[in-house]
């Protein structure tokens, strides 16, 4: 079934991609027992917008098999923005107020970039405390992703992060620790990408309740869980989302940081991502540029390691997903009363213009 974007104009790059399938009418939607609706609240900054916009998109879109999906695209006030990132935004995005106004069978709030080692601080921290209380009352399930994690975590229990020494950097393995519905029919050990300065850990999470799901003694808590009123919330610290190239454009990003004085280290390589020749090519390049530092050395920056580059953790990420979809569906079917509730989108349904499949 096709991702269906829903409330106004598809983004550009989901929508100039290859659809080998029939689309669907949506008036088959909205007779189908098993549609999910959701949210995508996408707080990344400008850089990395419309790459997190895909990287979902695809995740859901293969994730989803023959349930269908139907995703509005929201982002929180208060979060910096340049001109460009702004017109995507008043062009795809739809405001909160319609977020306030609805509800979703799930939720997945993005992270940001941090500017303030208390998150409380962050200009956005209103916005993004009210969504999380209003997901509880309002979804079967609240995906919340790194820094969201974060946040949730603080905001809903006072649990604070724990800034590490260095960068989590790089795609580590994990073992699951807990049998779930979200881990059901995966391996024992999974991979995922990290990419963070901090961290919460597993004692004080579950001395609050929560479930840890995936550990490893490298990369600390992967993912967690705890139902905070009707709404499962699913945390991950990690990137199950991320693309094959996401952790070289990090990369890429901080060593021209670096070279421009905007860090004082030359970053680590991402763990786990590169193989042999690859990471030599990258170590030659560090050799040159470390004593000499040029913005301009970036020219030579080996970018055909790209094309060594393998979404190794992407059978892991497909599989929490698909199991997540799944949760959502089960719990419609557990609701007495979701029959008059998909009989009321229904209607809205057949009055809705602008819902496009891709």
């Amino acid at each position: 079934m096709p991702l269906i974007i829903e409330g106004g104009r598809i983004p550009s790059r989901w929508a100039e991609k290859d659809n080998s399938r029939s689309a669907v009418p949506t008036e088959s939607f909205d007779r189908h027992s098993e549609w999910v609706s959701l949210a995508l609240i996408n707080n990344m900054p400008d850089a990395a917008l419309e790459d997190t916009e895909l990287q979902f998109f695809e995740l859901l879109d293969i994730a989803s098999g023959d349930v269908p999906v139907i995703l509005k695209l929201y982002s929180l006030t208060g979060i910096p923005r340049t001109d460009r990132g702004q017109r995507h935004l008043n062009s795809f995005y739809l405001s909160l107020d319609d977020l306030w106004n609805s509800r979703f069978d799930g939720v997945i709030m993005t992270g940001t970039e941090p500017r303030q080692p208390d998150l409380r601080n962050e200009p956005y921290w209103p916005a993004l405390a009210n969504v999380i209380d209003w997901a509880g009352s309002n979804t079967f399930s609240t995906i919340l992703s790194c820094l969201a994690a974060h946040a949730g975590v603080l905001h809903s229990d006072g649990i604070t992060r724990h800034p590490l020494s260095d960068k989590q950097f790089g795609v580590f393995d994990f073992a699951t620790t807990a049998n779930h519905q979200l881990t059901s029919g995966i391996s024992e050990r999974v991979r995922f990408p990290h990419s963070r300065w901090n961290e919460v850990r597993a004692d004080d999470l579950r001395a609050c309740g929560y479930l840890v799901l995936t550990q490893s003694t490298e990369a600390g808590v992967d993912l967690f869980v705890k139902k905070k009123k009707r709404s499962l919330f699913v945390h991950f610290q990690g990137h199950p989302e991320y693309g094959a190239q996401t952790l070289l454009k990090e990369y890429r990003r901080d060593i021209k940081r670096f070279l421009r004085g905007e860090r004082e280290t030359y970053p680590h390589m991402p763990k786990g991502y590169f193989d042999g020749p690859a990471a030599k090519l990258l170590t030659d390049f560090r050799q040159v540029v470390h004593s000499d530092r040029r913005e301009e050395l970036m020219e030579g920056f080996p970018d055909a390691v790209a094309g060594t580059l393998q979404k190794t953790w992407h059978p892991s990420a497909t599989a929490i997903y698909r199991n997540w979809l799944r949760y959502l569906v089960a719990s419609k079917s557990d609701i007495p009363e979701l029959a008059a509730v998909a009989a009321e989108r229904e209607n809205v349904q057949r009055n809705v213009h602008g819902v496009h499949p891709r």
